[in-house]
Formats: structure tokens, sequence, C-alpha cells
């Protein structure tokens, strides 16, 4: 092939020809931009894409995810004829087996989502799964599920098609060529330097793989990523081993096998994997492997044993291992990078590339033309990351973990166990000494639950009630009836001040935030499209200064949300000031009388309303106090200078033993939020959810002056007719022993019809509780809920229950309910 000129300049380069590059460039110049250059080191798919297993599995935990990878398998079938160049595609489907009884449990929930997000799937019987995949002995299986729409594809071949669809539409790829810097000037990327020359570029596109952390490190980009062998063998030929044989995968025995020219690939996910390059990726890693490592194999061979015991007498043809790069939370990095405006990151694909890889590819190439994402990619954008998640150190002895979560059983609740603790707030060593049993958030340990004196502080997983049940009741109750207090200080605190604060921030959010000073207001953070970006609380301290005070998981991203939508000559400043402040929440009816023992400030209805904000004394300490609550009850969010936290906390301990104040934690929070019905960003709320489809008509303004952005979109939504055919709704289940979780299928009249985006135990109302989202073909209304029945699939068995629009708990709330 004739060597392609190195152009002076481009609208768009993409750095590394593997997959996920190729597929971007494909996409691009699908959209018409075809003022594309794709530039690769070595030769493309020599990095990581090469020695990638190729299976396509579609569902994933996320209904965003699944139809990115549904893309994938429709791109993949159709891309042959486009191009000529056969891919290797073949809808073999998949088998999935189970050792345990619990793994039948999750299969049986994997297959209700499955039905709920419109993927096809059956649950099969240990002998219906071999006649599937007669090779494997299935005496020790307890079942399965099949799954036509899986399949699997040669990674090369995959590659050199999209490249060539992306050449036959105008973008050039040159292989060959080594990036050696990236360019940048006032905050934005101009361009890249290379060993042949520079080439100037609107945008950058940093789809390097196991490079691609280094490439971001050139320009102050983090790309939190790290290494890691990945290894399978390749059988010699088998006897019932054809071309047809679907993917099989056994999680329980770590393993997943295909066919290979009548072998089998056999390769898995080890518990505890292997780090790899902790001093950097050679740049000449080119169609490259690793040794052989047969004793970091041998669990996986043990468990092949087991289930193909023909392989015991059969050949070996290649052991490959090979590394790939994986992320700290299993889900690859998509998006522009929060710290340089213009370069995007496509990176960290978990294994999972080959999949991910068409949608991925088409999902990036649109947020690149348009400016922001066209769908729900919260789980993949690397704003949920921060500098901090880009520690050498932390990443490599996280990375043990992630890689065997492919196969890990997915526990509901589960938390990951490795690098930690590694943010704590001030009150972390005080909770843990009374049995705290901490989660993580965005990094934070947070005390999820507290294990009664004389028990102990860990968690035992199951799909059924956990152990911590009975503690977290008592925690609820607490709240309901007397008073607790939840360390909050993880809440995201960002203060945006300056000449046009108040201007700017009322036109990026949805609700009129131009109240007066010490007035607090609930709103959403609202995309072109009128779905939510984020939902938050804005405290004006002053005239010109805000406290935005948002989830955990969301600093990075909405503060990025913010600054990009500020005018570009606006007088305004925002500072993340999350360390500086510890928040706890003093919850329950007798709060006031709690907190009256510490202050001089009147804390009656009339002297702090709900939805205002005081700085008042509290002990020694001086607070901001806001008259918020997110359970339902009475209650203030005390936002404590750190250094002031730990005496705030003994003082509230100290004045509430007389009304029997207690310690309590986020399982707790959630219940208390889910019986309310109160939506929670990333669950119910997210970019394709509107207010009005949440339920949050209420904290929009649609009079303000200036408008906001979204507003036209939400205009032509409430003249739609069909526009609320999608809502949240509240379920109660009626049996009262059934435990949710979230991810199950909701059945309107038995047939699906949506899915549980949260879930917890109501014990107050004494149900499982749910927010769903469902999809209906008329207006979800009162008529409606009234006129259907409702059933939620709880790994395949059928639960009645009652759907609302209005939370049945309470009518009277500290908080303006969501409006039916």
């Amino acid at each position: 092939m004739a060597k392609t000129e190195l152009p002076e300049r481009a609208q768009y380069v993409i750095v590394g020809g593997g997959i996920v590059g190729c597929s971007v460039a494909y996409h691009l110049a699908k959209m018409g931009h075809n003022d594309v250059v794709l530039l690769e080191q070595g030769q493309l798919s020599c990095g990581t894409t090469w020695h990638a297993a190729g299976l396509v599995g579609q569902l994933r935990s996320q209904p965003a995810m699944t139809n990115l990878i549904r893309y994938s398998t429709q791109l993949y079938a159709d891309l042959e004829a486009e191009t000529g160049l056969a891919t290797g595609w073949m809808q073999c489907g998949s088998v999935t087996v189970a050792r345990s009884e619990d793994r039948m449990t999750m299969l049986m929930r994997t297959a209700a989502a499955a039905r709920a997000q419109g993927v096809d799937v059956d649950v099969l019987t240990p002998q219906q799964a071999q006649e599937k995949w007669p090779v494997m002995q299935v005496d020790d299986l307890k079942g399965g599920i099949w799954m036509p729409g899986d399949g699997k594809a040669n990674p090369t071949d995959l590659t050199q098609s999209l490249a060539k669809g992306a050449r036959m539409r105008g973008a050039k790829v040159i292989e060959g060529i080594k990036v050696t810097n990236i360019l940048t000037k006032e905050g934005r990327v101009t361009g890249v330097e290379t060993d042949q020359g520079r080439i100037e570029a609107e945008i950058v596109v940093n789809c390097a793989g196991q490079w691609a952390r280094r490439l971001g490190l050139m320009c102050g980009v983090n790309v939190p990523l790290h290494s890691a062998e990945h290894m399978y063998i390749v059988t010699e030929t088998m006897k019932g081993v054809n071309p047809d044989l679907p993917v099989l995968r056994d999680p329980d025995g770590f393993i997943y096998f295909k066919e290979e020219t009548g072998g089998l690939v056999m390769g898995g996910f080890e518990p505890e994997a292997k780090p790899w390059g902790m001093d950097g990726i050679p740049d000449k890693f080119e169609f490259s492997l690793l040794p052989d490592d047969w004793d970091q194999f041998e669990i996986l061979l043990e468990n092949a044993l087991i289930r193909v015991p023909e392989m015991e007498t059969t050949g070996v043809r290649k052991f490959y291992n090979g590394p790939e790069s994986f992320t700290p939370d299993n889900n690859y990095l998509l998006g522009e990078a929060p710290e340089l405006k213009n370069f995007f990151v496509g990176a960290g694909f978990n294994s999972m590339g080959i999949a991910s890889a068409g949608g991925a590819g088409r999902a990036l190439a649109e947020w690149i033309v348009r400016g922001e994402p066209t769908s729900d990619l919260f789980a993949v954008d690397i704003r949920r990351f921060a500098d901090f998640n880009n520690n050498p150190t932390w990443l490599h002895d996280r990375v043990k973990e992630t890689l065997g979560l492919h196969y890990a059983m997915p526990w509901p609740n589960r938390e990951l166990d490795t690098a930690r603790p590694f943010r704590r707030s001030a009150l972390y060593d005080r909770l843990a000494a009374k049995n705290a049993v901490f989660g993580s958030k965005m990094g934070w340990e947070r005390a999820n639950w507290f294990a009664p004196e004389g028990t102990a502080a860990e968690t035992n997983y199951s799909f059924g009630r956990q152990n911590w049940h009975n503690a977290v009741a008592a925690e609820h109750k607490a709240t309901r009836e007397d008073v607790a207090v939840f360390d909050q200080s993880s809440f995201a605190k960002l203060l945006v001040q300056g000449r046009d604060a108040c201007a700017e921030l009322n036109r990026i959010c949805a609700a009129n935030i131009d109240v007066d000073t010490g007035g607090t207001v609930y709103t959403g953070l609202l995309n072109a499209r009128g779905g939510y970006e984020s939902d938050l609380t804005v405290l004006r301290l002053k005239e010109q200064e805000f406290l935005l005070i948002t989830g955990s998981a969301q600093a990075v991203r909405d503060a990025d949300w913010i600054e990009k939508n500020l005018s570009a000559d606006a007088h305004v400043f925002l500072t993340d000031v999350t360390a500086a402040w510890s928040v706890l929440a003093i919850m329950g009816p007798k709060s006031r009388q709690v907190l009256q023992k510490l202050t001089k400030a009147n804390l009656s209805n009339a002297a702090f309303p709900f939805g205002t904000l005081q700085k008042i004394d509290l002990g020694y300490a001086t607070v901001w106090a806001n008259r918020m609550t997110y359970v339902g009850e009475l209650g203030w969010e005390l936002i404590v200078p750190v250094e002031f936290t730990v005496g705030v906390y003994e003082d509230l301990k100290r004045a509430g033993q007389g009304h029997d104040i207690v310690d309590a934690g986020y399982y707790a929070l959630d219940g208390l939020r889910l019986e309310k019905g109160f939506r929670a960003w990333s669950r119910e709320l997210t970019p394709d959810i509107t207010p009005l489809q949440a339920g949050l008509s209420f904290a929009v303004d649609f009079e303000k002056p200036g408008g906001f952005i979204g507003r036209e979109a939400l205009v032509a939504a409430k003249a739609d007719p069909d526009h609320l055919n999608k809502r949240i709704i509240q379920l109660v289940v009626k049996d009262e022993a059934v435990q949710l979780w979230g991810g199950e299928a909701v059945l309107c009249d038995g047939v699906e019809i949506g899915e549980v985006r949260s879930a917890g135990y109501g014990h107050t109302l004494g149900a499982a509780v749910a927010l769903c989202e469902i999809n209906a073909a008329e207006p979800v209304n009162a008529e409606f809920i009234k006129s259907h029945s409702f059933e939620v699939d709880v790994a395949g068995k059928r639960c009645a229950a009652t759907a609302y629009l209005r939370t049945p708990y309470d009518p009277k709330s500290e908080r303006v309910r969501a409006e039916g």
C-alpha cells in the first residue's frame, strides 16, 4: 500500500489504530465529516485488538450500554457488504451456565432484565444447555440461559473493514507514525507532534489503548487505566466442535469458550489478576505477547477440565498472554476530557472492546460532532473520575480486582475491596469505632450501615435480605420517629462567584435560582434535549456567591458541564471546595430540639422556614445550616468547616442523648428517600429523562427571564401527547417478604414495560419500594395507573405491586414532593 502523505492540518486527528480508533474514524466519516486523519504507531490492530478473543455479548447492566452493543452487532453484520472485507462476524448465540443456586438466581435476574431491554433470551435446564453446547458435561450445573443474538467476530478483520469504510468516505489512515506530543494553547488542543512532523487539528481523539494514559499525561489529561495480563489458549481440533458452536460462558469457573478452526479458545478472568507495565508500555509492543504463565492460568484450566473433560487429552495449539487495559470500575472511558477542550478519549475497554467498539465509536463520534452526548453515557463518561483516580499505585492495586469482575458474582450492593480506604471524612475513625460498615463512592469511604454491638461489621451478600436488614430498619425507624445523624461529607461542593454568577447560573439551571440571599433551590441542569445532566441544590450565600451541593460522583462532571456552558465573556469563577466542608445531616422529628440545645439561633418554622439557609453558632463552631432533607422529615444539612467537624459531631451526639439519637448510613438514607419518591441522579434522572417524565416539573421555571438550557425542548414536550408515554413511577410490592435491588423487569398486565431503576426496603411502608422507568403505548397518567395491573419480575417470580405517581407515604413533606 502506498504511503499516505502527512497533511499539515486536519479537522480531526485520531491517535490509535485499534478497533475503537477505526470505529470513531468510520463513524465520523459516515456522518459526513471526512477531514479525518488516523495515526497508528505500528500497524492497524497491532496493540491489544489483534489478540482479543472477539466475543460479543449484548446485555449490560445499563440499558444505554446494551443499546450500544446491539448497534455493534448490527454494524458488524452489515459491514462486509459495505466494504467488501470480511469481519468474521457470526451470530452464533451464547450459553451461560450456573454451577450454584445463587448463580442461577443471577441468571434468572439477567433473563428478566434482558426481556425488559428487548433482548431475546431463554432460560435453560442443564440438559437443554448441553443440547446447545454438546461438548460440555453438565452434571454439576443448575441451569443456564441462551441468548441467540450474541456472537463473535475476527478482531483484526473487523478493524480492517472499519478502516476501509472510513477511507472510502475520505478519511486518511497513516501507519508507522508515532505521536510524540499533544499541542495545546489556552486550554484547548491545537494538534499533535509526530516523529514525522506536526499536524494542526481542531479535535484530537485519544484511542491509544494501553498507551492512552501516557498520551493523556502529555497534555495534563487523566486517563485512569492500567494494563493487566489476559490469557487464553487455543486447542487442537476436538470432536463435536464445529463453526456454529455458540459461545459458552461459565462464570462460576471464571471461564469462556468459543470455537476456532475446529478447536476451542478457552480463556477467562481469574479472581486476582496480574498487573503489567508498571514501568510503562513499550512503544514497539506490536503484535507481541508476554511469556506463558501456566501458574496464573491454572485456576482457569482446572475449571475448564471440569466443564470439558475431553480437553485433558487434547493438545494446546497456542498460549496467548496479551496485556489489556482495565479501569477502576470495569467500564470504559469515553468523552471529552474535562482538563482540555476538544481532546476526546475512547480507551480502557476492559477486554470488552470488540463488543463495545461499534456502539462506542458511534457514540463518541456523535459527541464530538454535536458537542455533547446524544444518549445516557454516564456509566462510561470519563468525567466520573477525578485526577486522584489516575494515581499509578492505586490503579495497580485496583486492577487486580477489576479484571475478575467480569465473572465475579454481581451481588446487590457489591463493594470493591481493593485499594481502600481511599478518601476519608473527618469522622471516619469515629464511625469505624461505632461498627460502621463502609462503602465507597467516588473514592469516599461512606458508612452504609452500623452493625449492632457484638456483631461483625461486615456485609454478607445474597440476593435475598442481607444481614444488615434489621440494623437498617432501626436506623430508618429512628429517622422517622426520633432523630438520626448522617455523615454526608462526600457531597460534592462547588463555589460559583463573580459579577455574572447569578445570571449565568440562572441560564444553566432549570429552576429560578435568583432568590433572596439565604435561599436554597433544588434544580436540574438540563441538556438541549431537556434531559437531566445533573440535579443539585443551589445555596445563595451572597448576592453573587452560590454554593452548589451535588452528588458525590458528580463533582468533575457538574463542574465541566457548568464551565462549558458559561458565556465566553462572563465574569464568573467556579471552584471545587468539596474538601473544605463536611456535611452532617441531622434528620427526624426531634432534630430541632437537639439543635436548639446547641445554638442561640431561632430554629422555629417562622424564623427558619424550609428551603432557607442561615449561618448559625453550633457549640463552639459556626456553620451553615440548610433547611433541606432527602428523607422527607424535619431536618437540617449542616455544612461544617472540616476542622470543626469532630467537635460538631460530638456536640450533636451529646445533645441528642435524651432524644434517642442514632448514627445512620446510606442504606437507611436510600430506603427513606425511596419511600418519599425522591429521585436520584443516574438512576431515575438521566440525560434521556426530562423533568416532565420524572414528575419534577415543579422544579422548572418556564417563565423566568432569559429562559434556560433545554427550555425549548421542554415546551415542545409539554405539547406532545406522547411525551409522557415514558415516565418514572413508584411501585410498592404487595408481598412484604420480597426484596428488590434494582434492574428487575416491570410488567404491566403481564407484558414487560420497563425496569426498576432504584429499589430498597421501605420499613415505614413495610414492603419493598421501587422507582421505575416505564415505556407505554399511551400517556402514563393517573388513569393509566388506575386501570392497569403491575408486577415485578424477581428472578423469574412475578410479584404483584401497586403503582403510584405520588408517594403513598406521608402526604405532608418537608420537601415539595414530585407531582404526578
